[in-house]
């Protein structure tokens, strides 16, 4: 991935931003040498829930309930 420094990123926005939307490639914007955020194309970042799927896993019926909230079932 490409690393460009925030005083990079003032004097050549949008030549960067081209880049990125013609190469569809990330670039990490640098302060000092630290990593403070990514410049993505368009609909390249995950989908939340997407993110979610090896962290949660749904069981069973979850759009209606069956029952008390005592008698749901707590995984841990």
């Amino acid at each position: 991935m490409k690393k460009v420094s925030t005083t990079d990123l003032k004097t050549r926005c949008l030549s960067i931003l081209e880049t990125v939307r013609t190469t569809r490639e990330p670039v990490l914007i640098t302060e000092r040498g630290k990593p403070v955020a990514k410049l993505m194309p368009v609909g390249e970042a995950p989908e939340f829930l997407g993110r979610l799927r090896a962290v949660v896993k749904v069981r069973g019926d979850v759009e209606s309930t069956v029952g008390p909230p005592e008698s749901w079932e707590v995984l841990r």
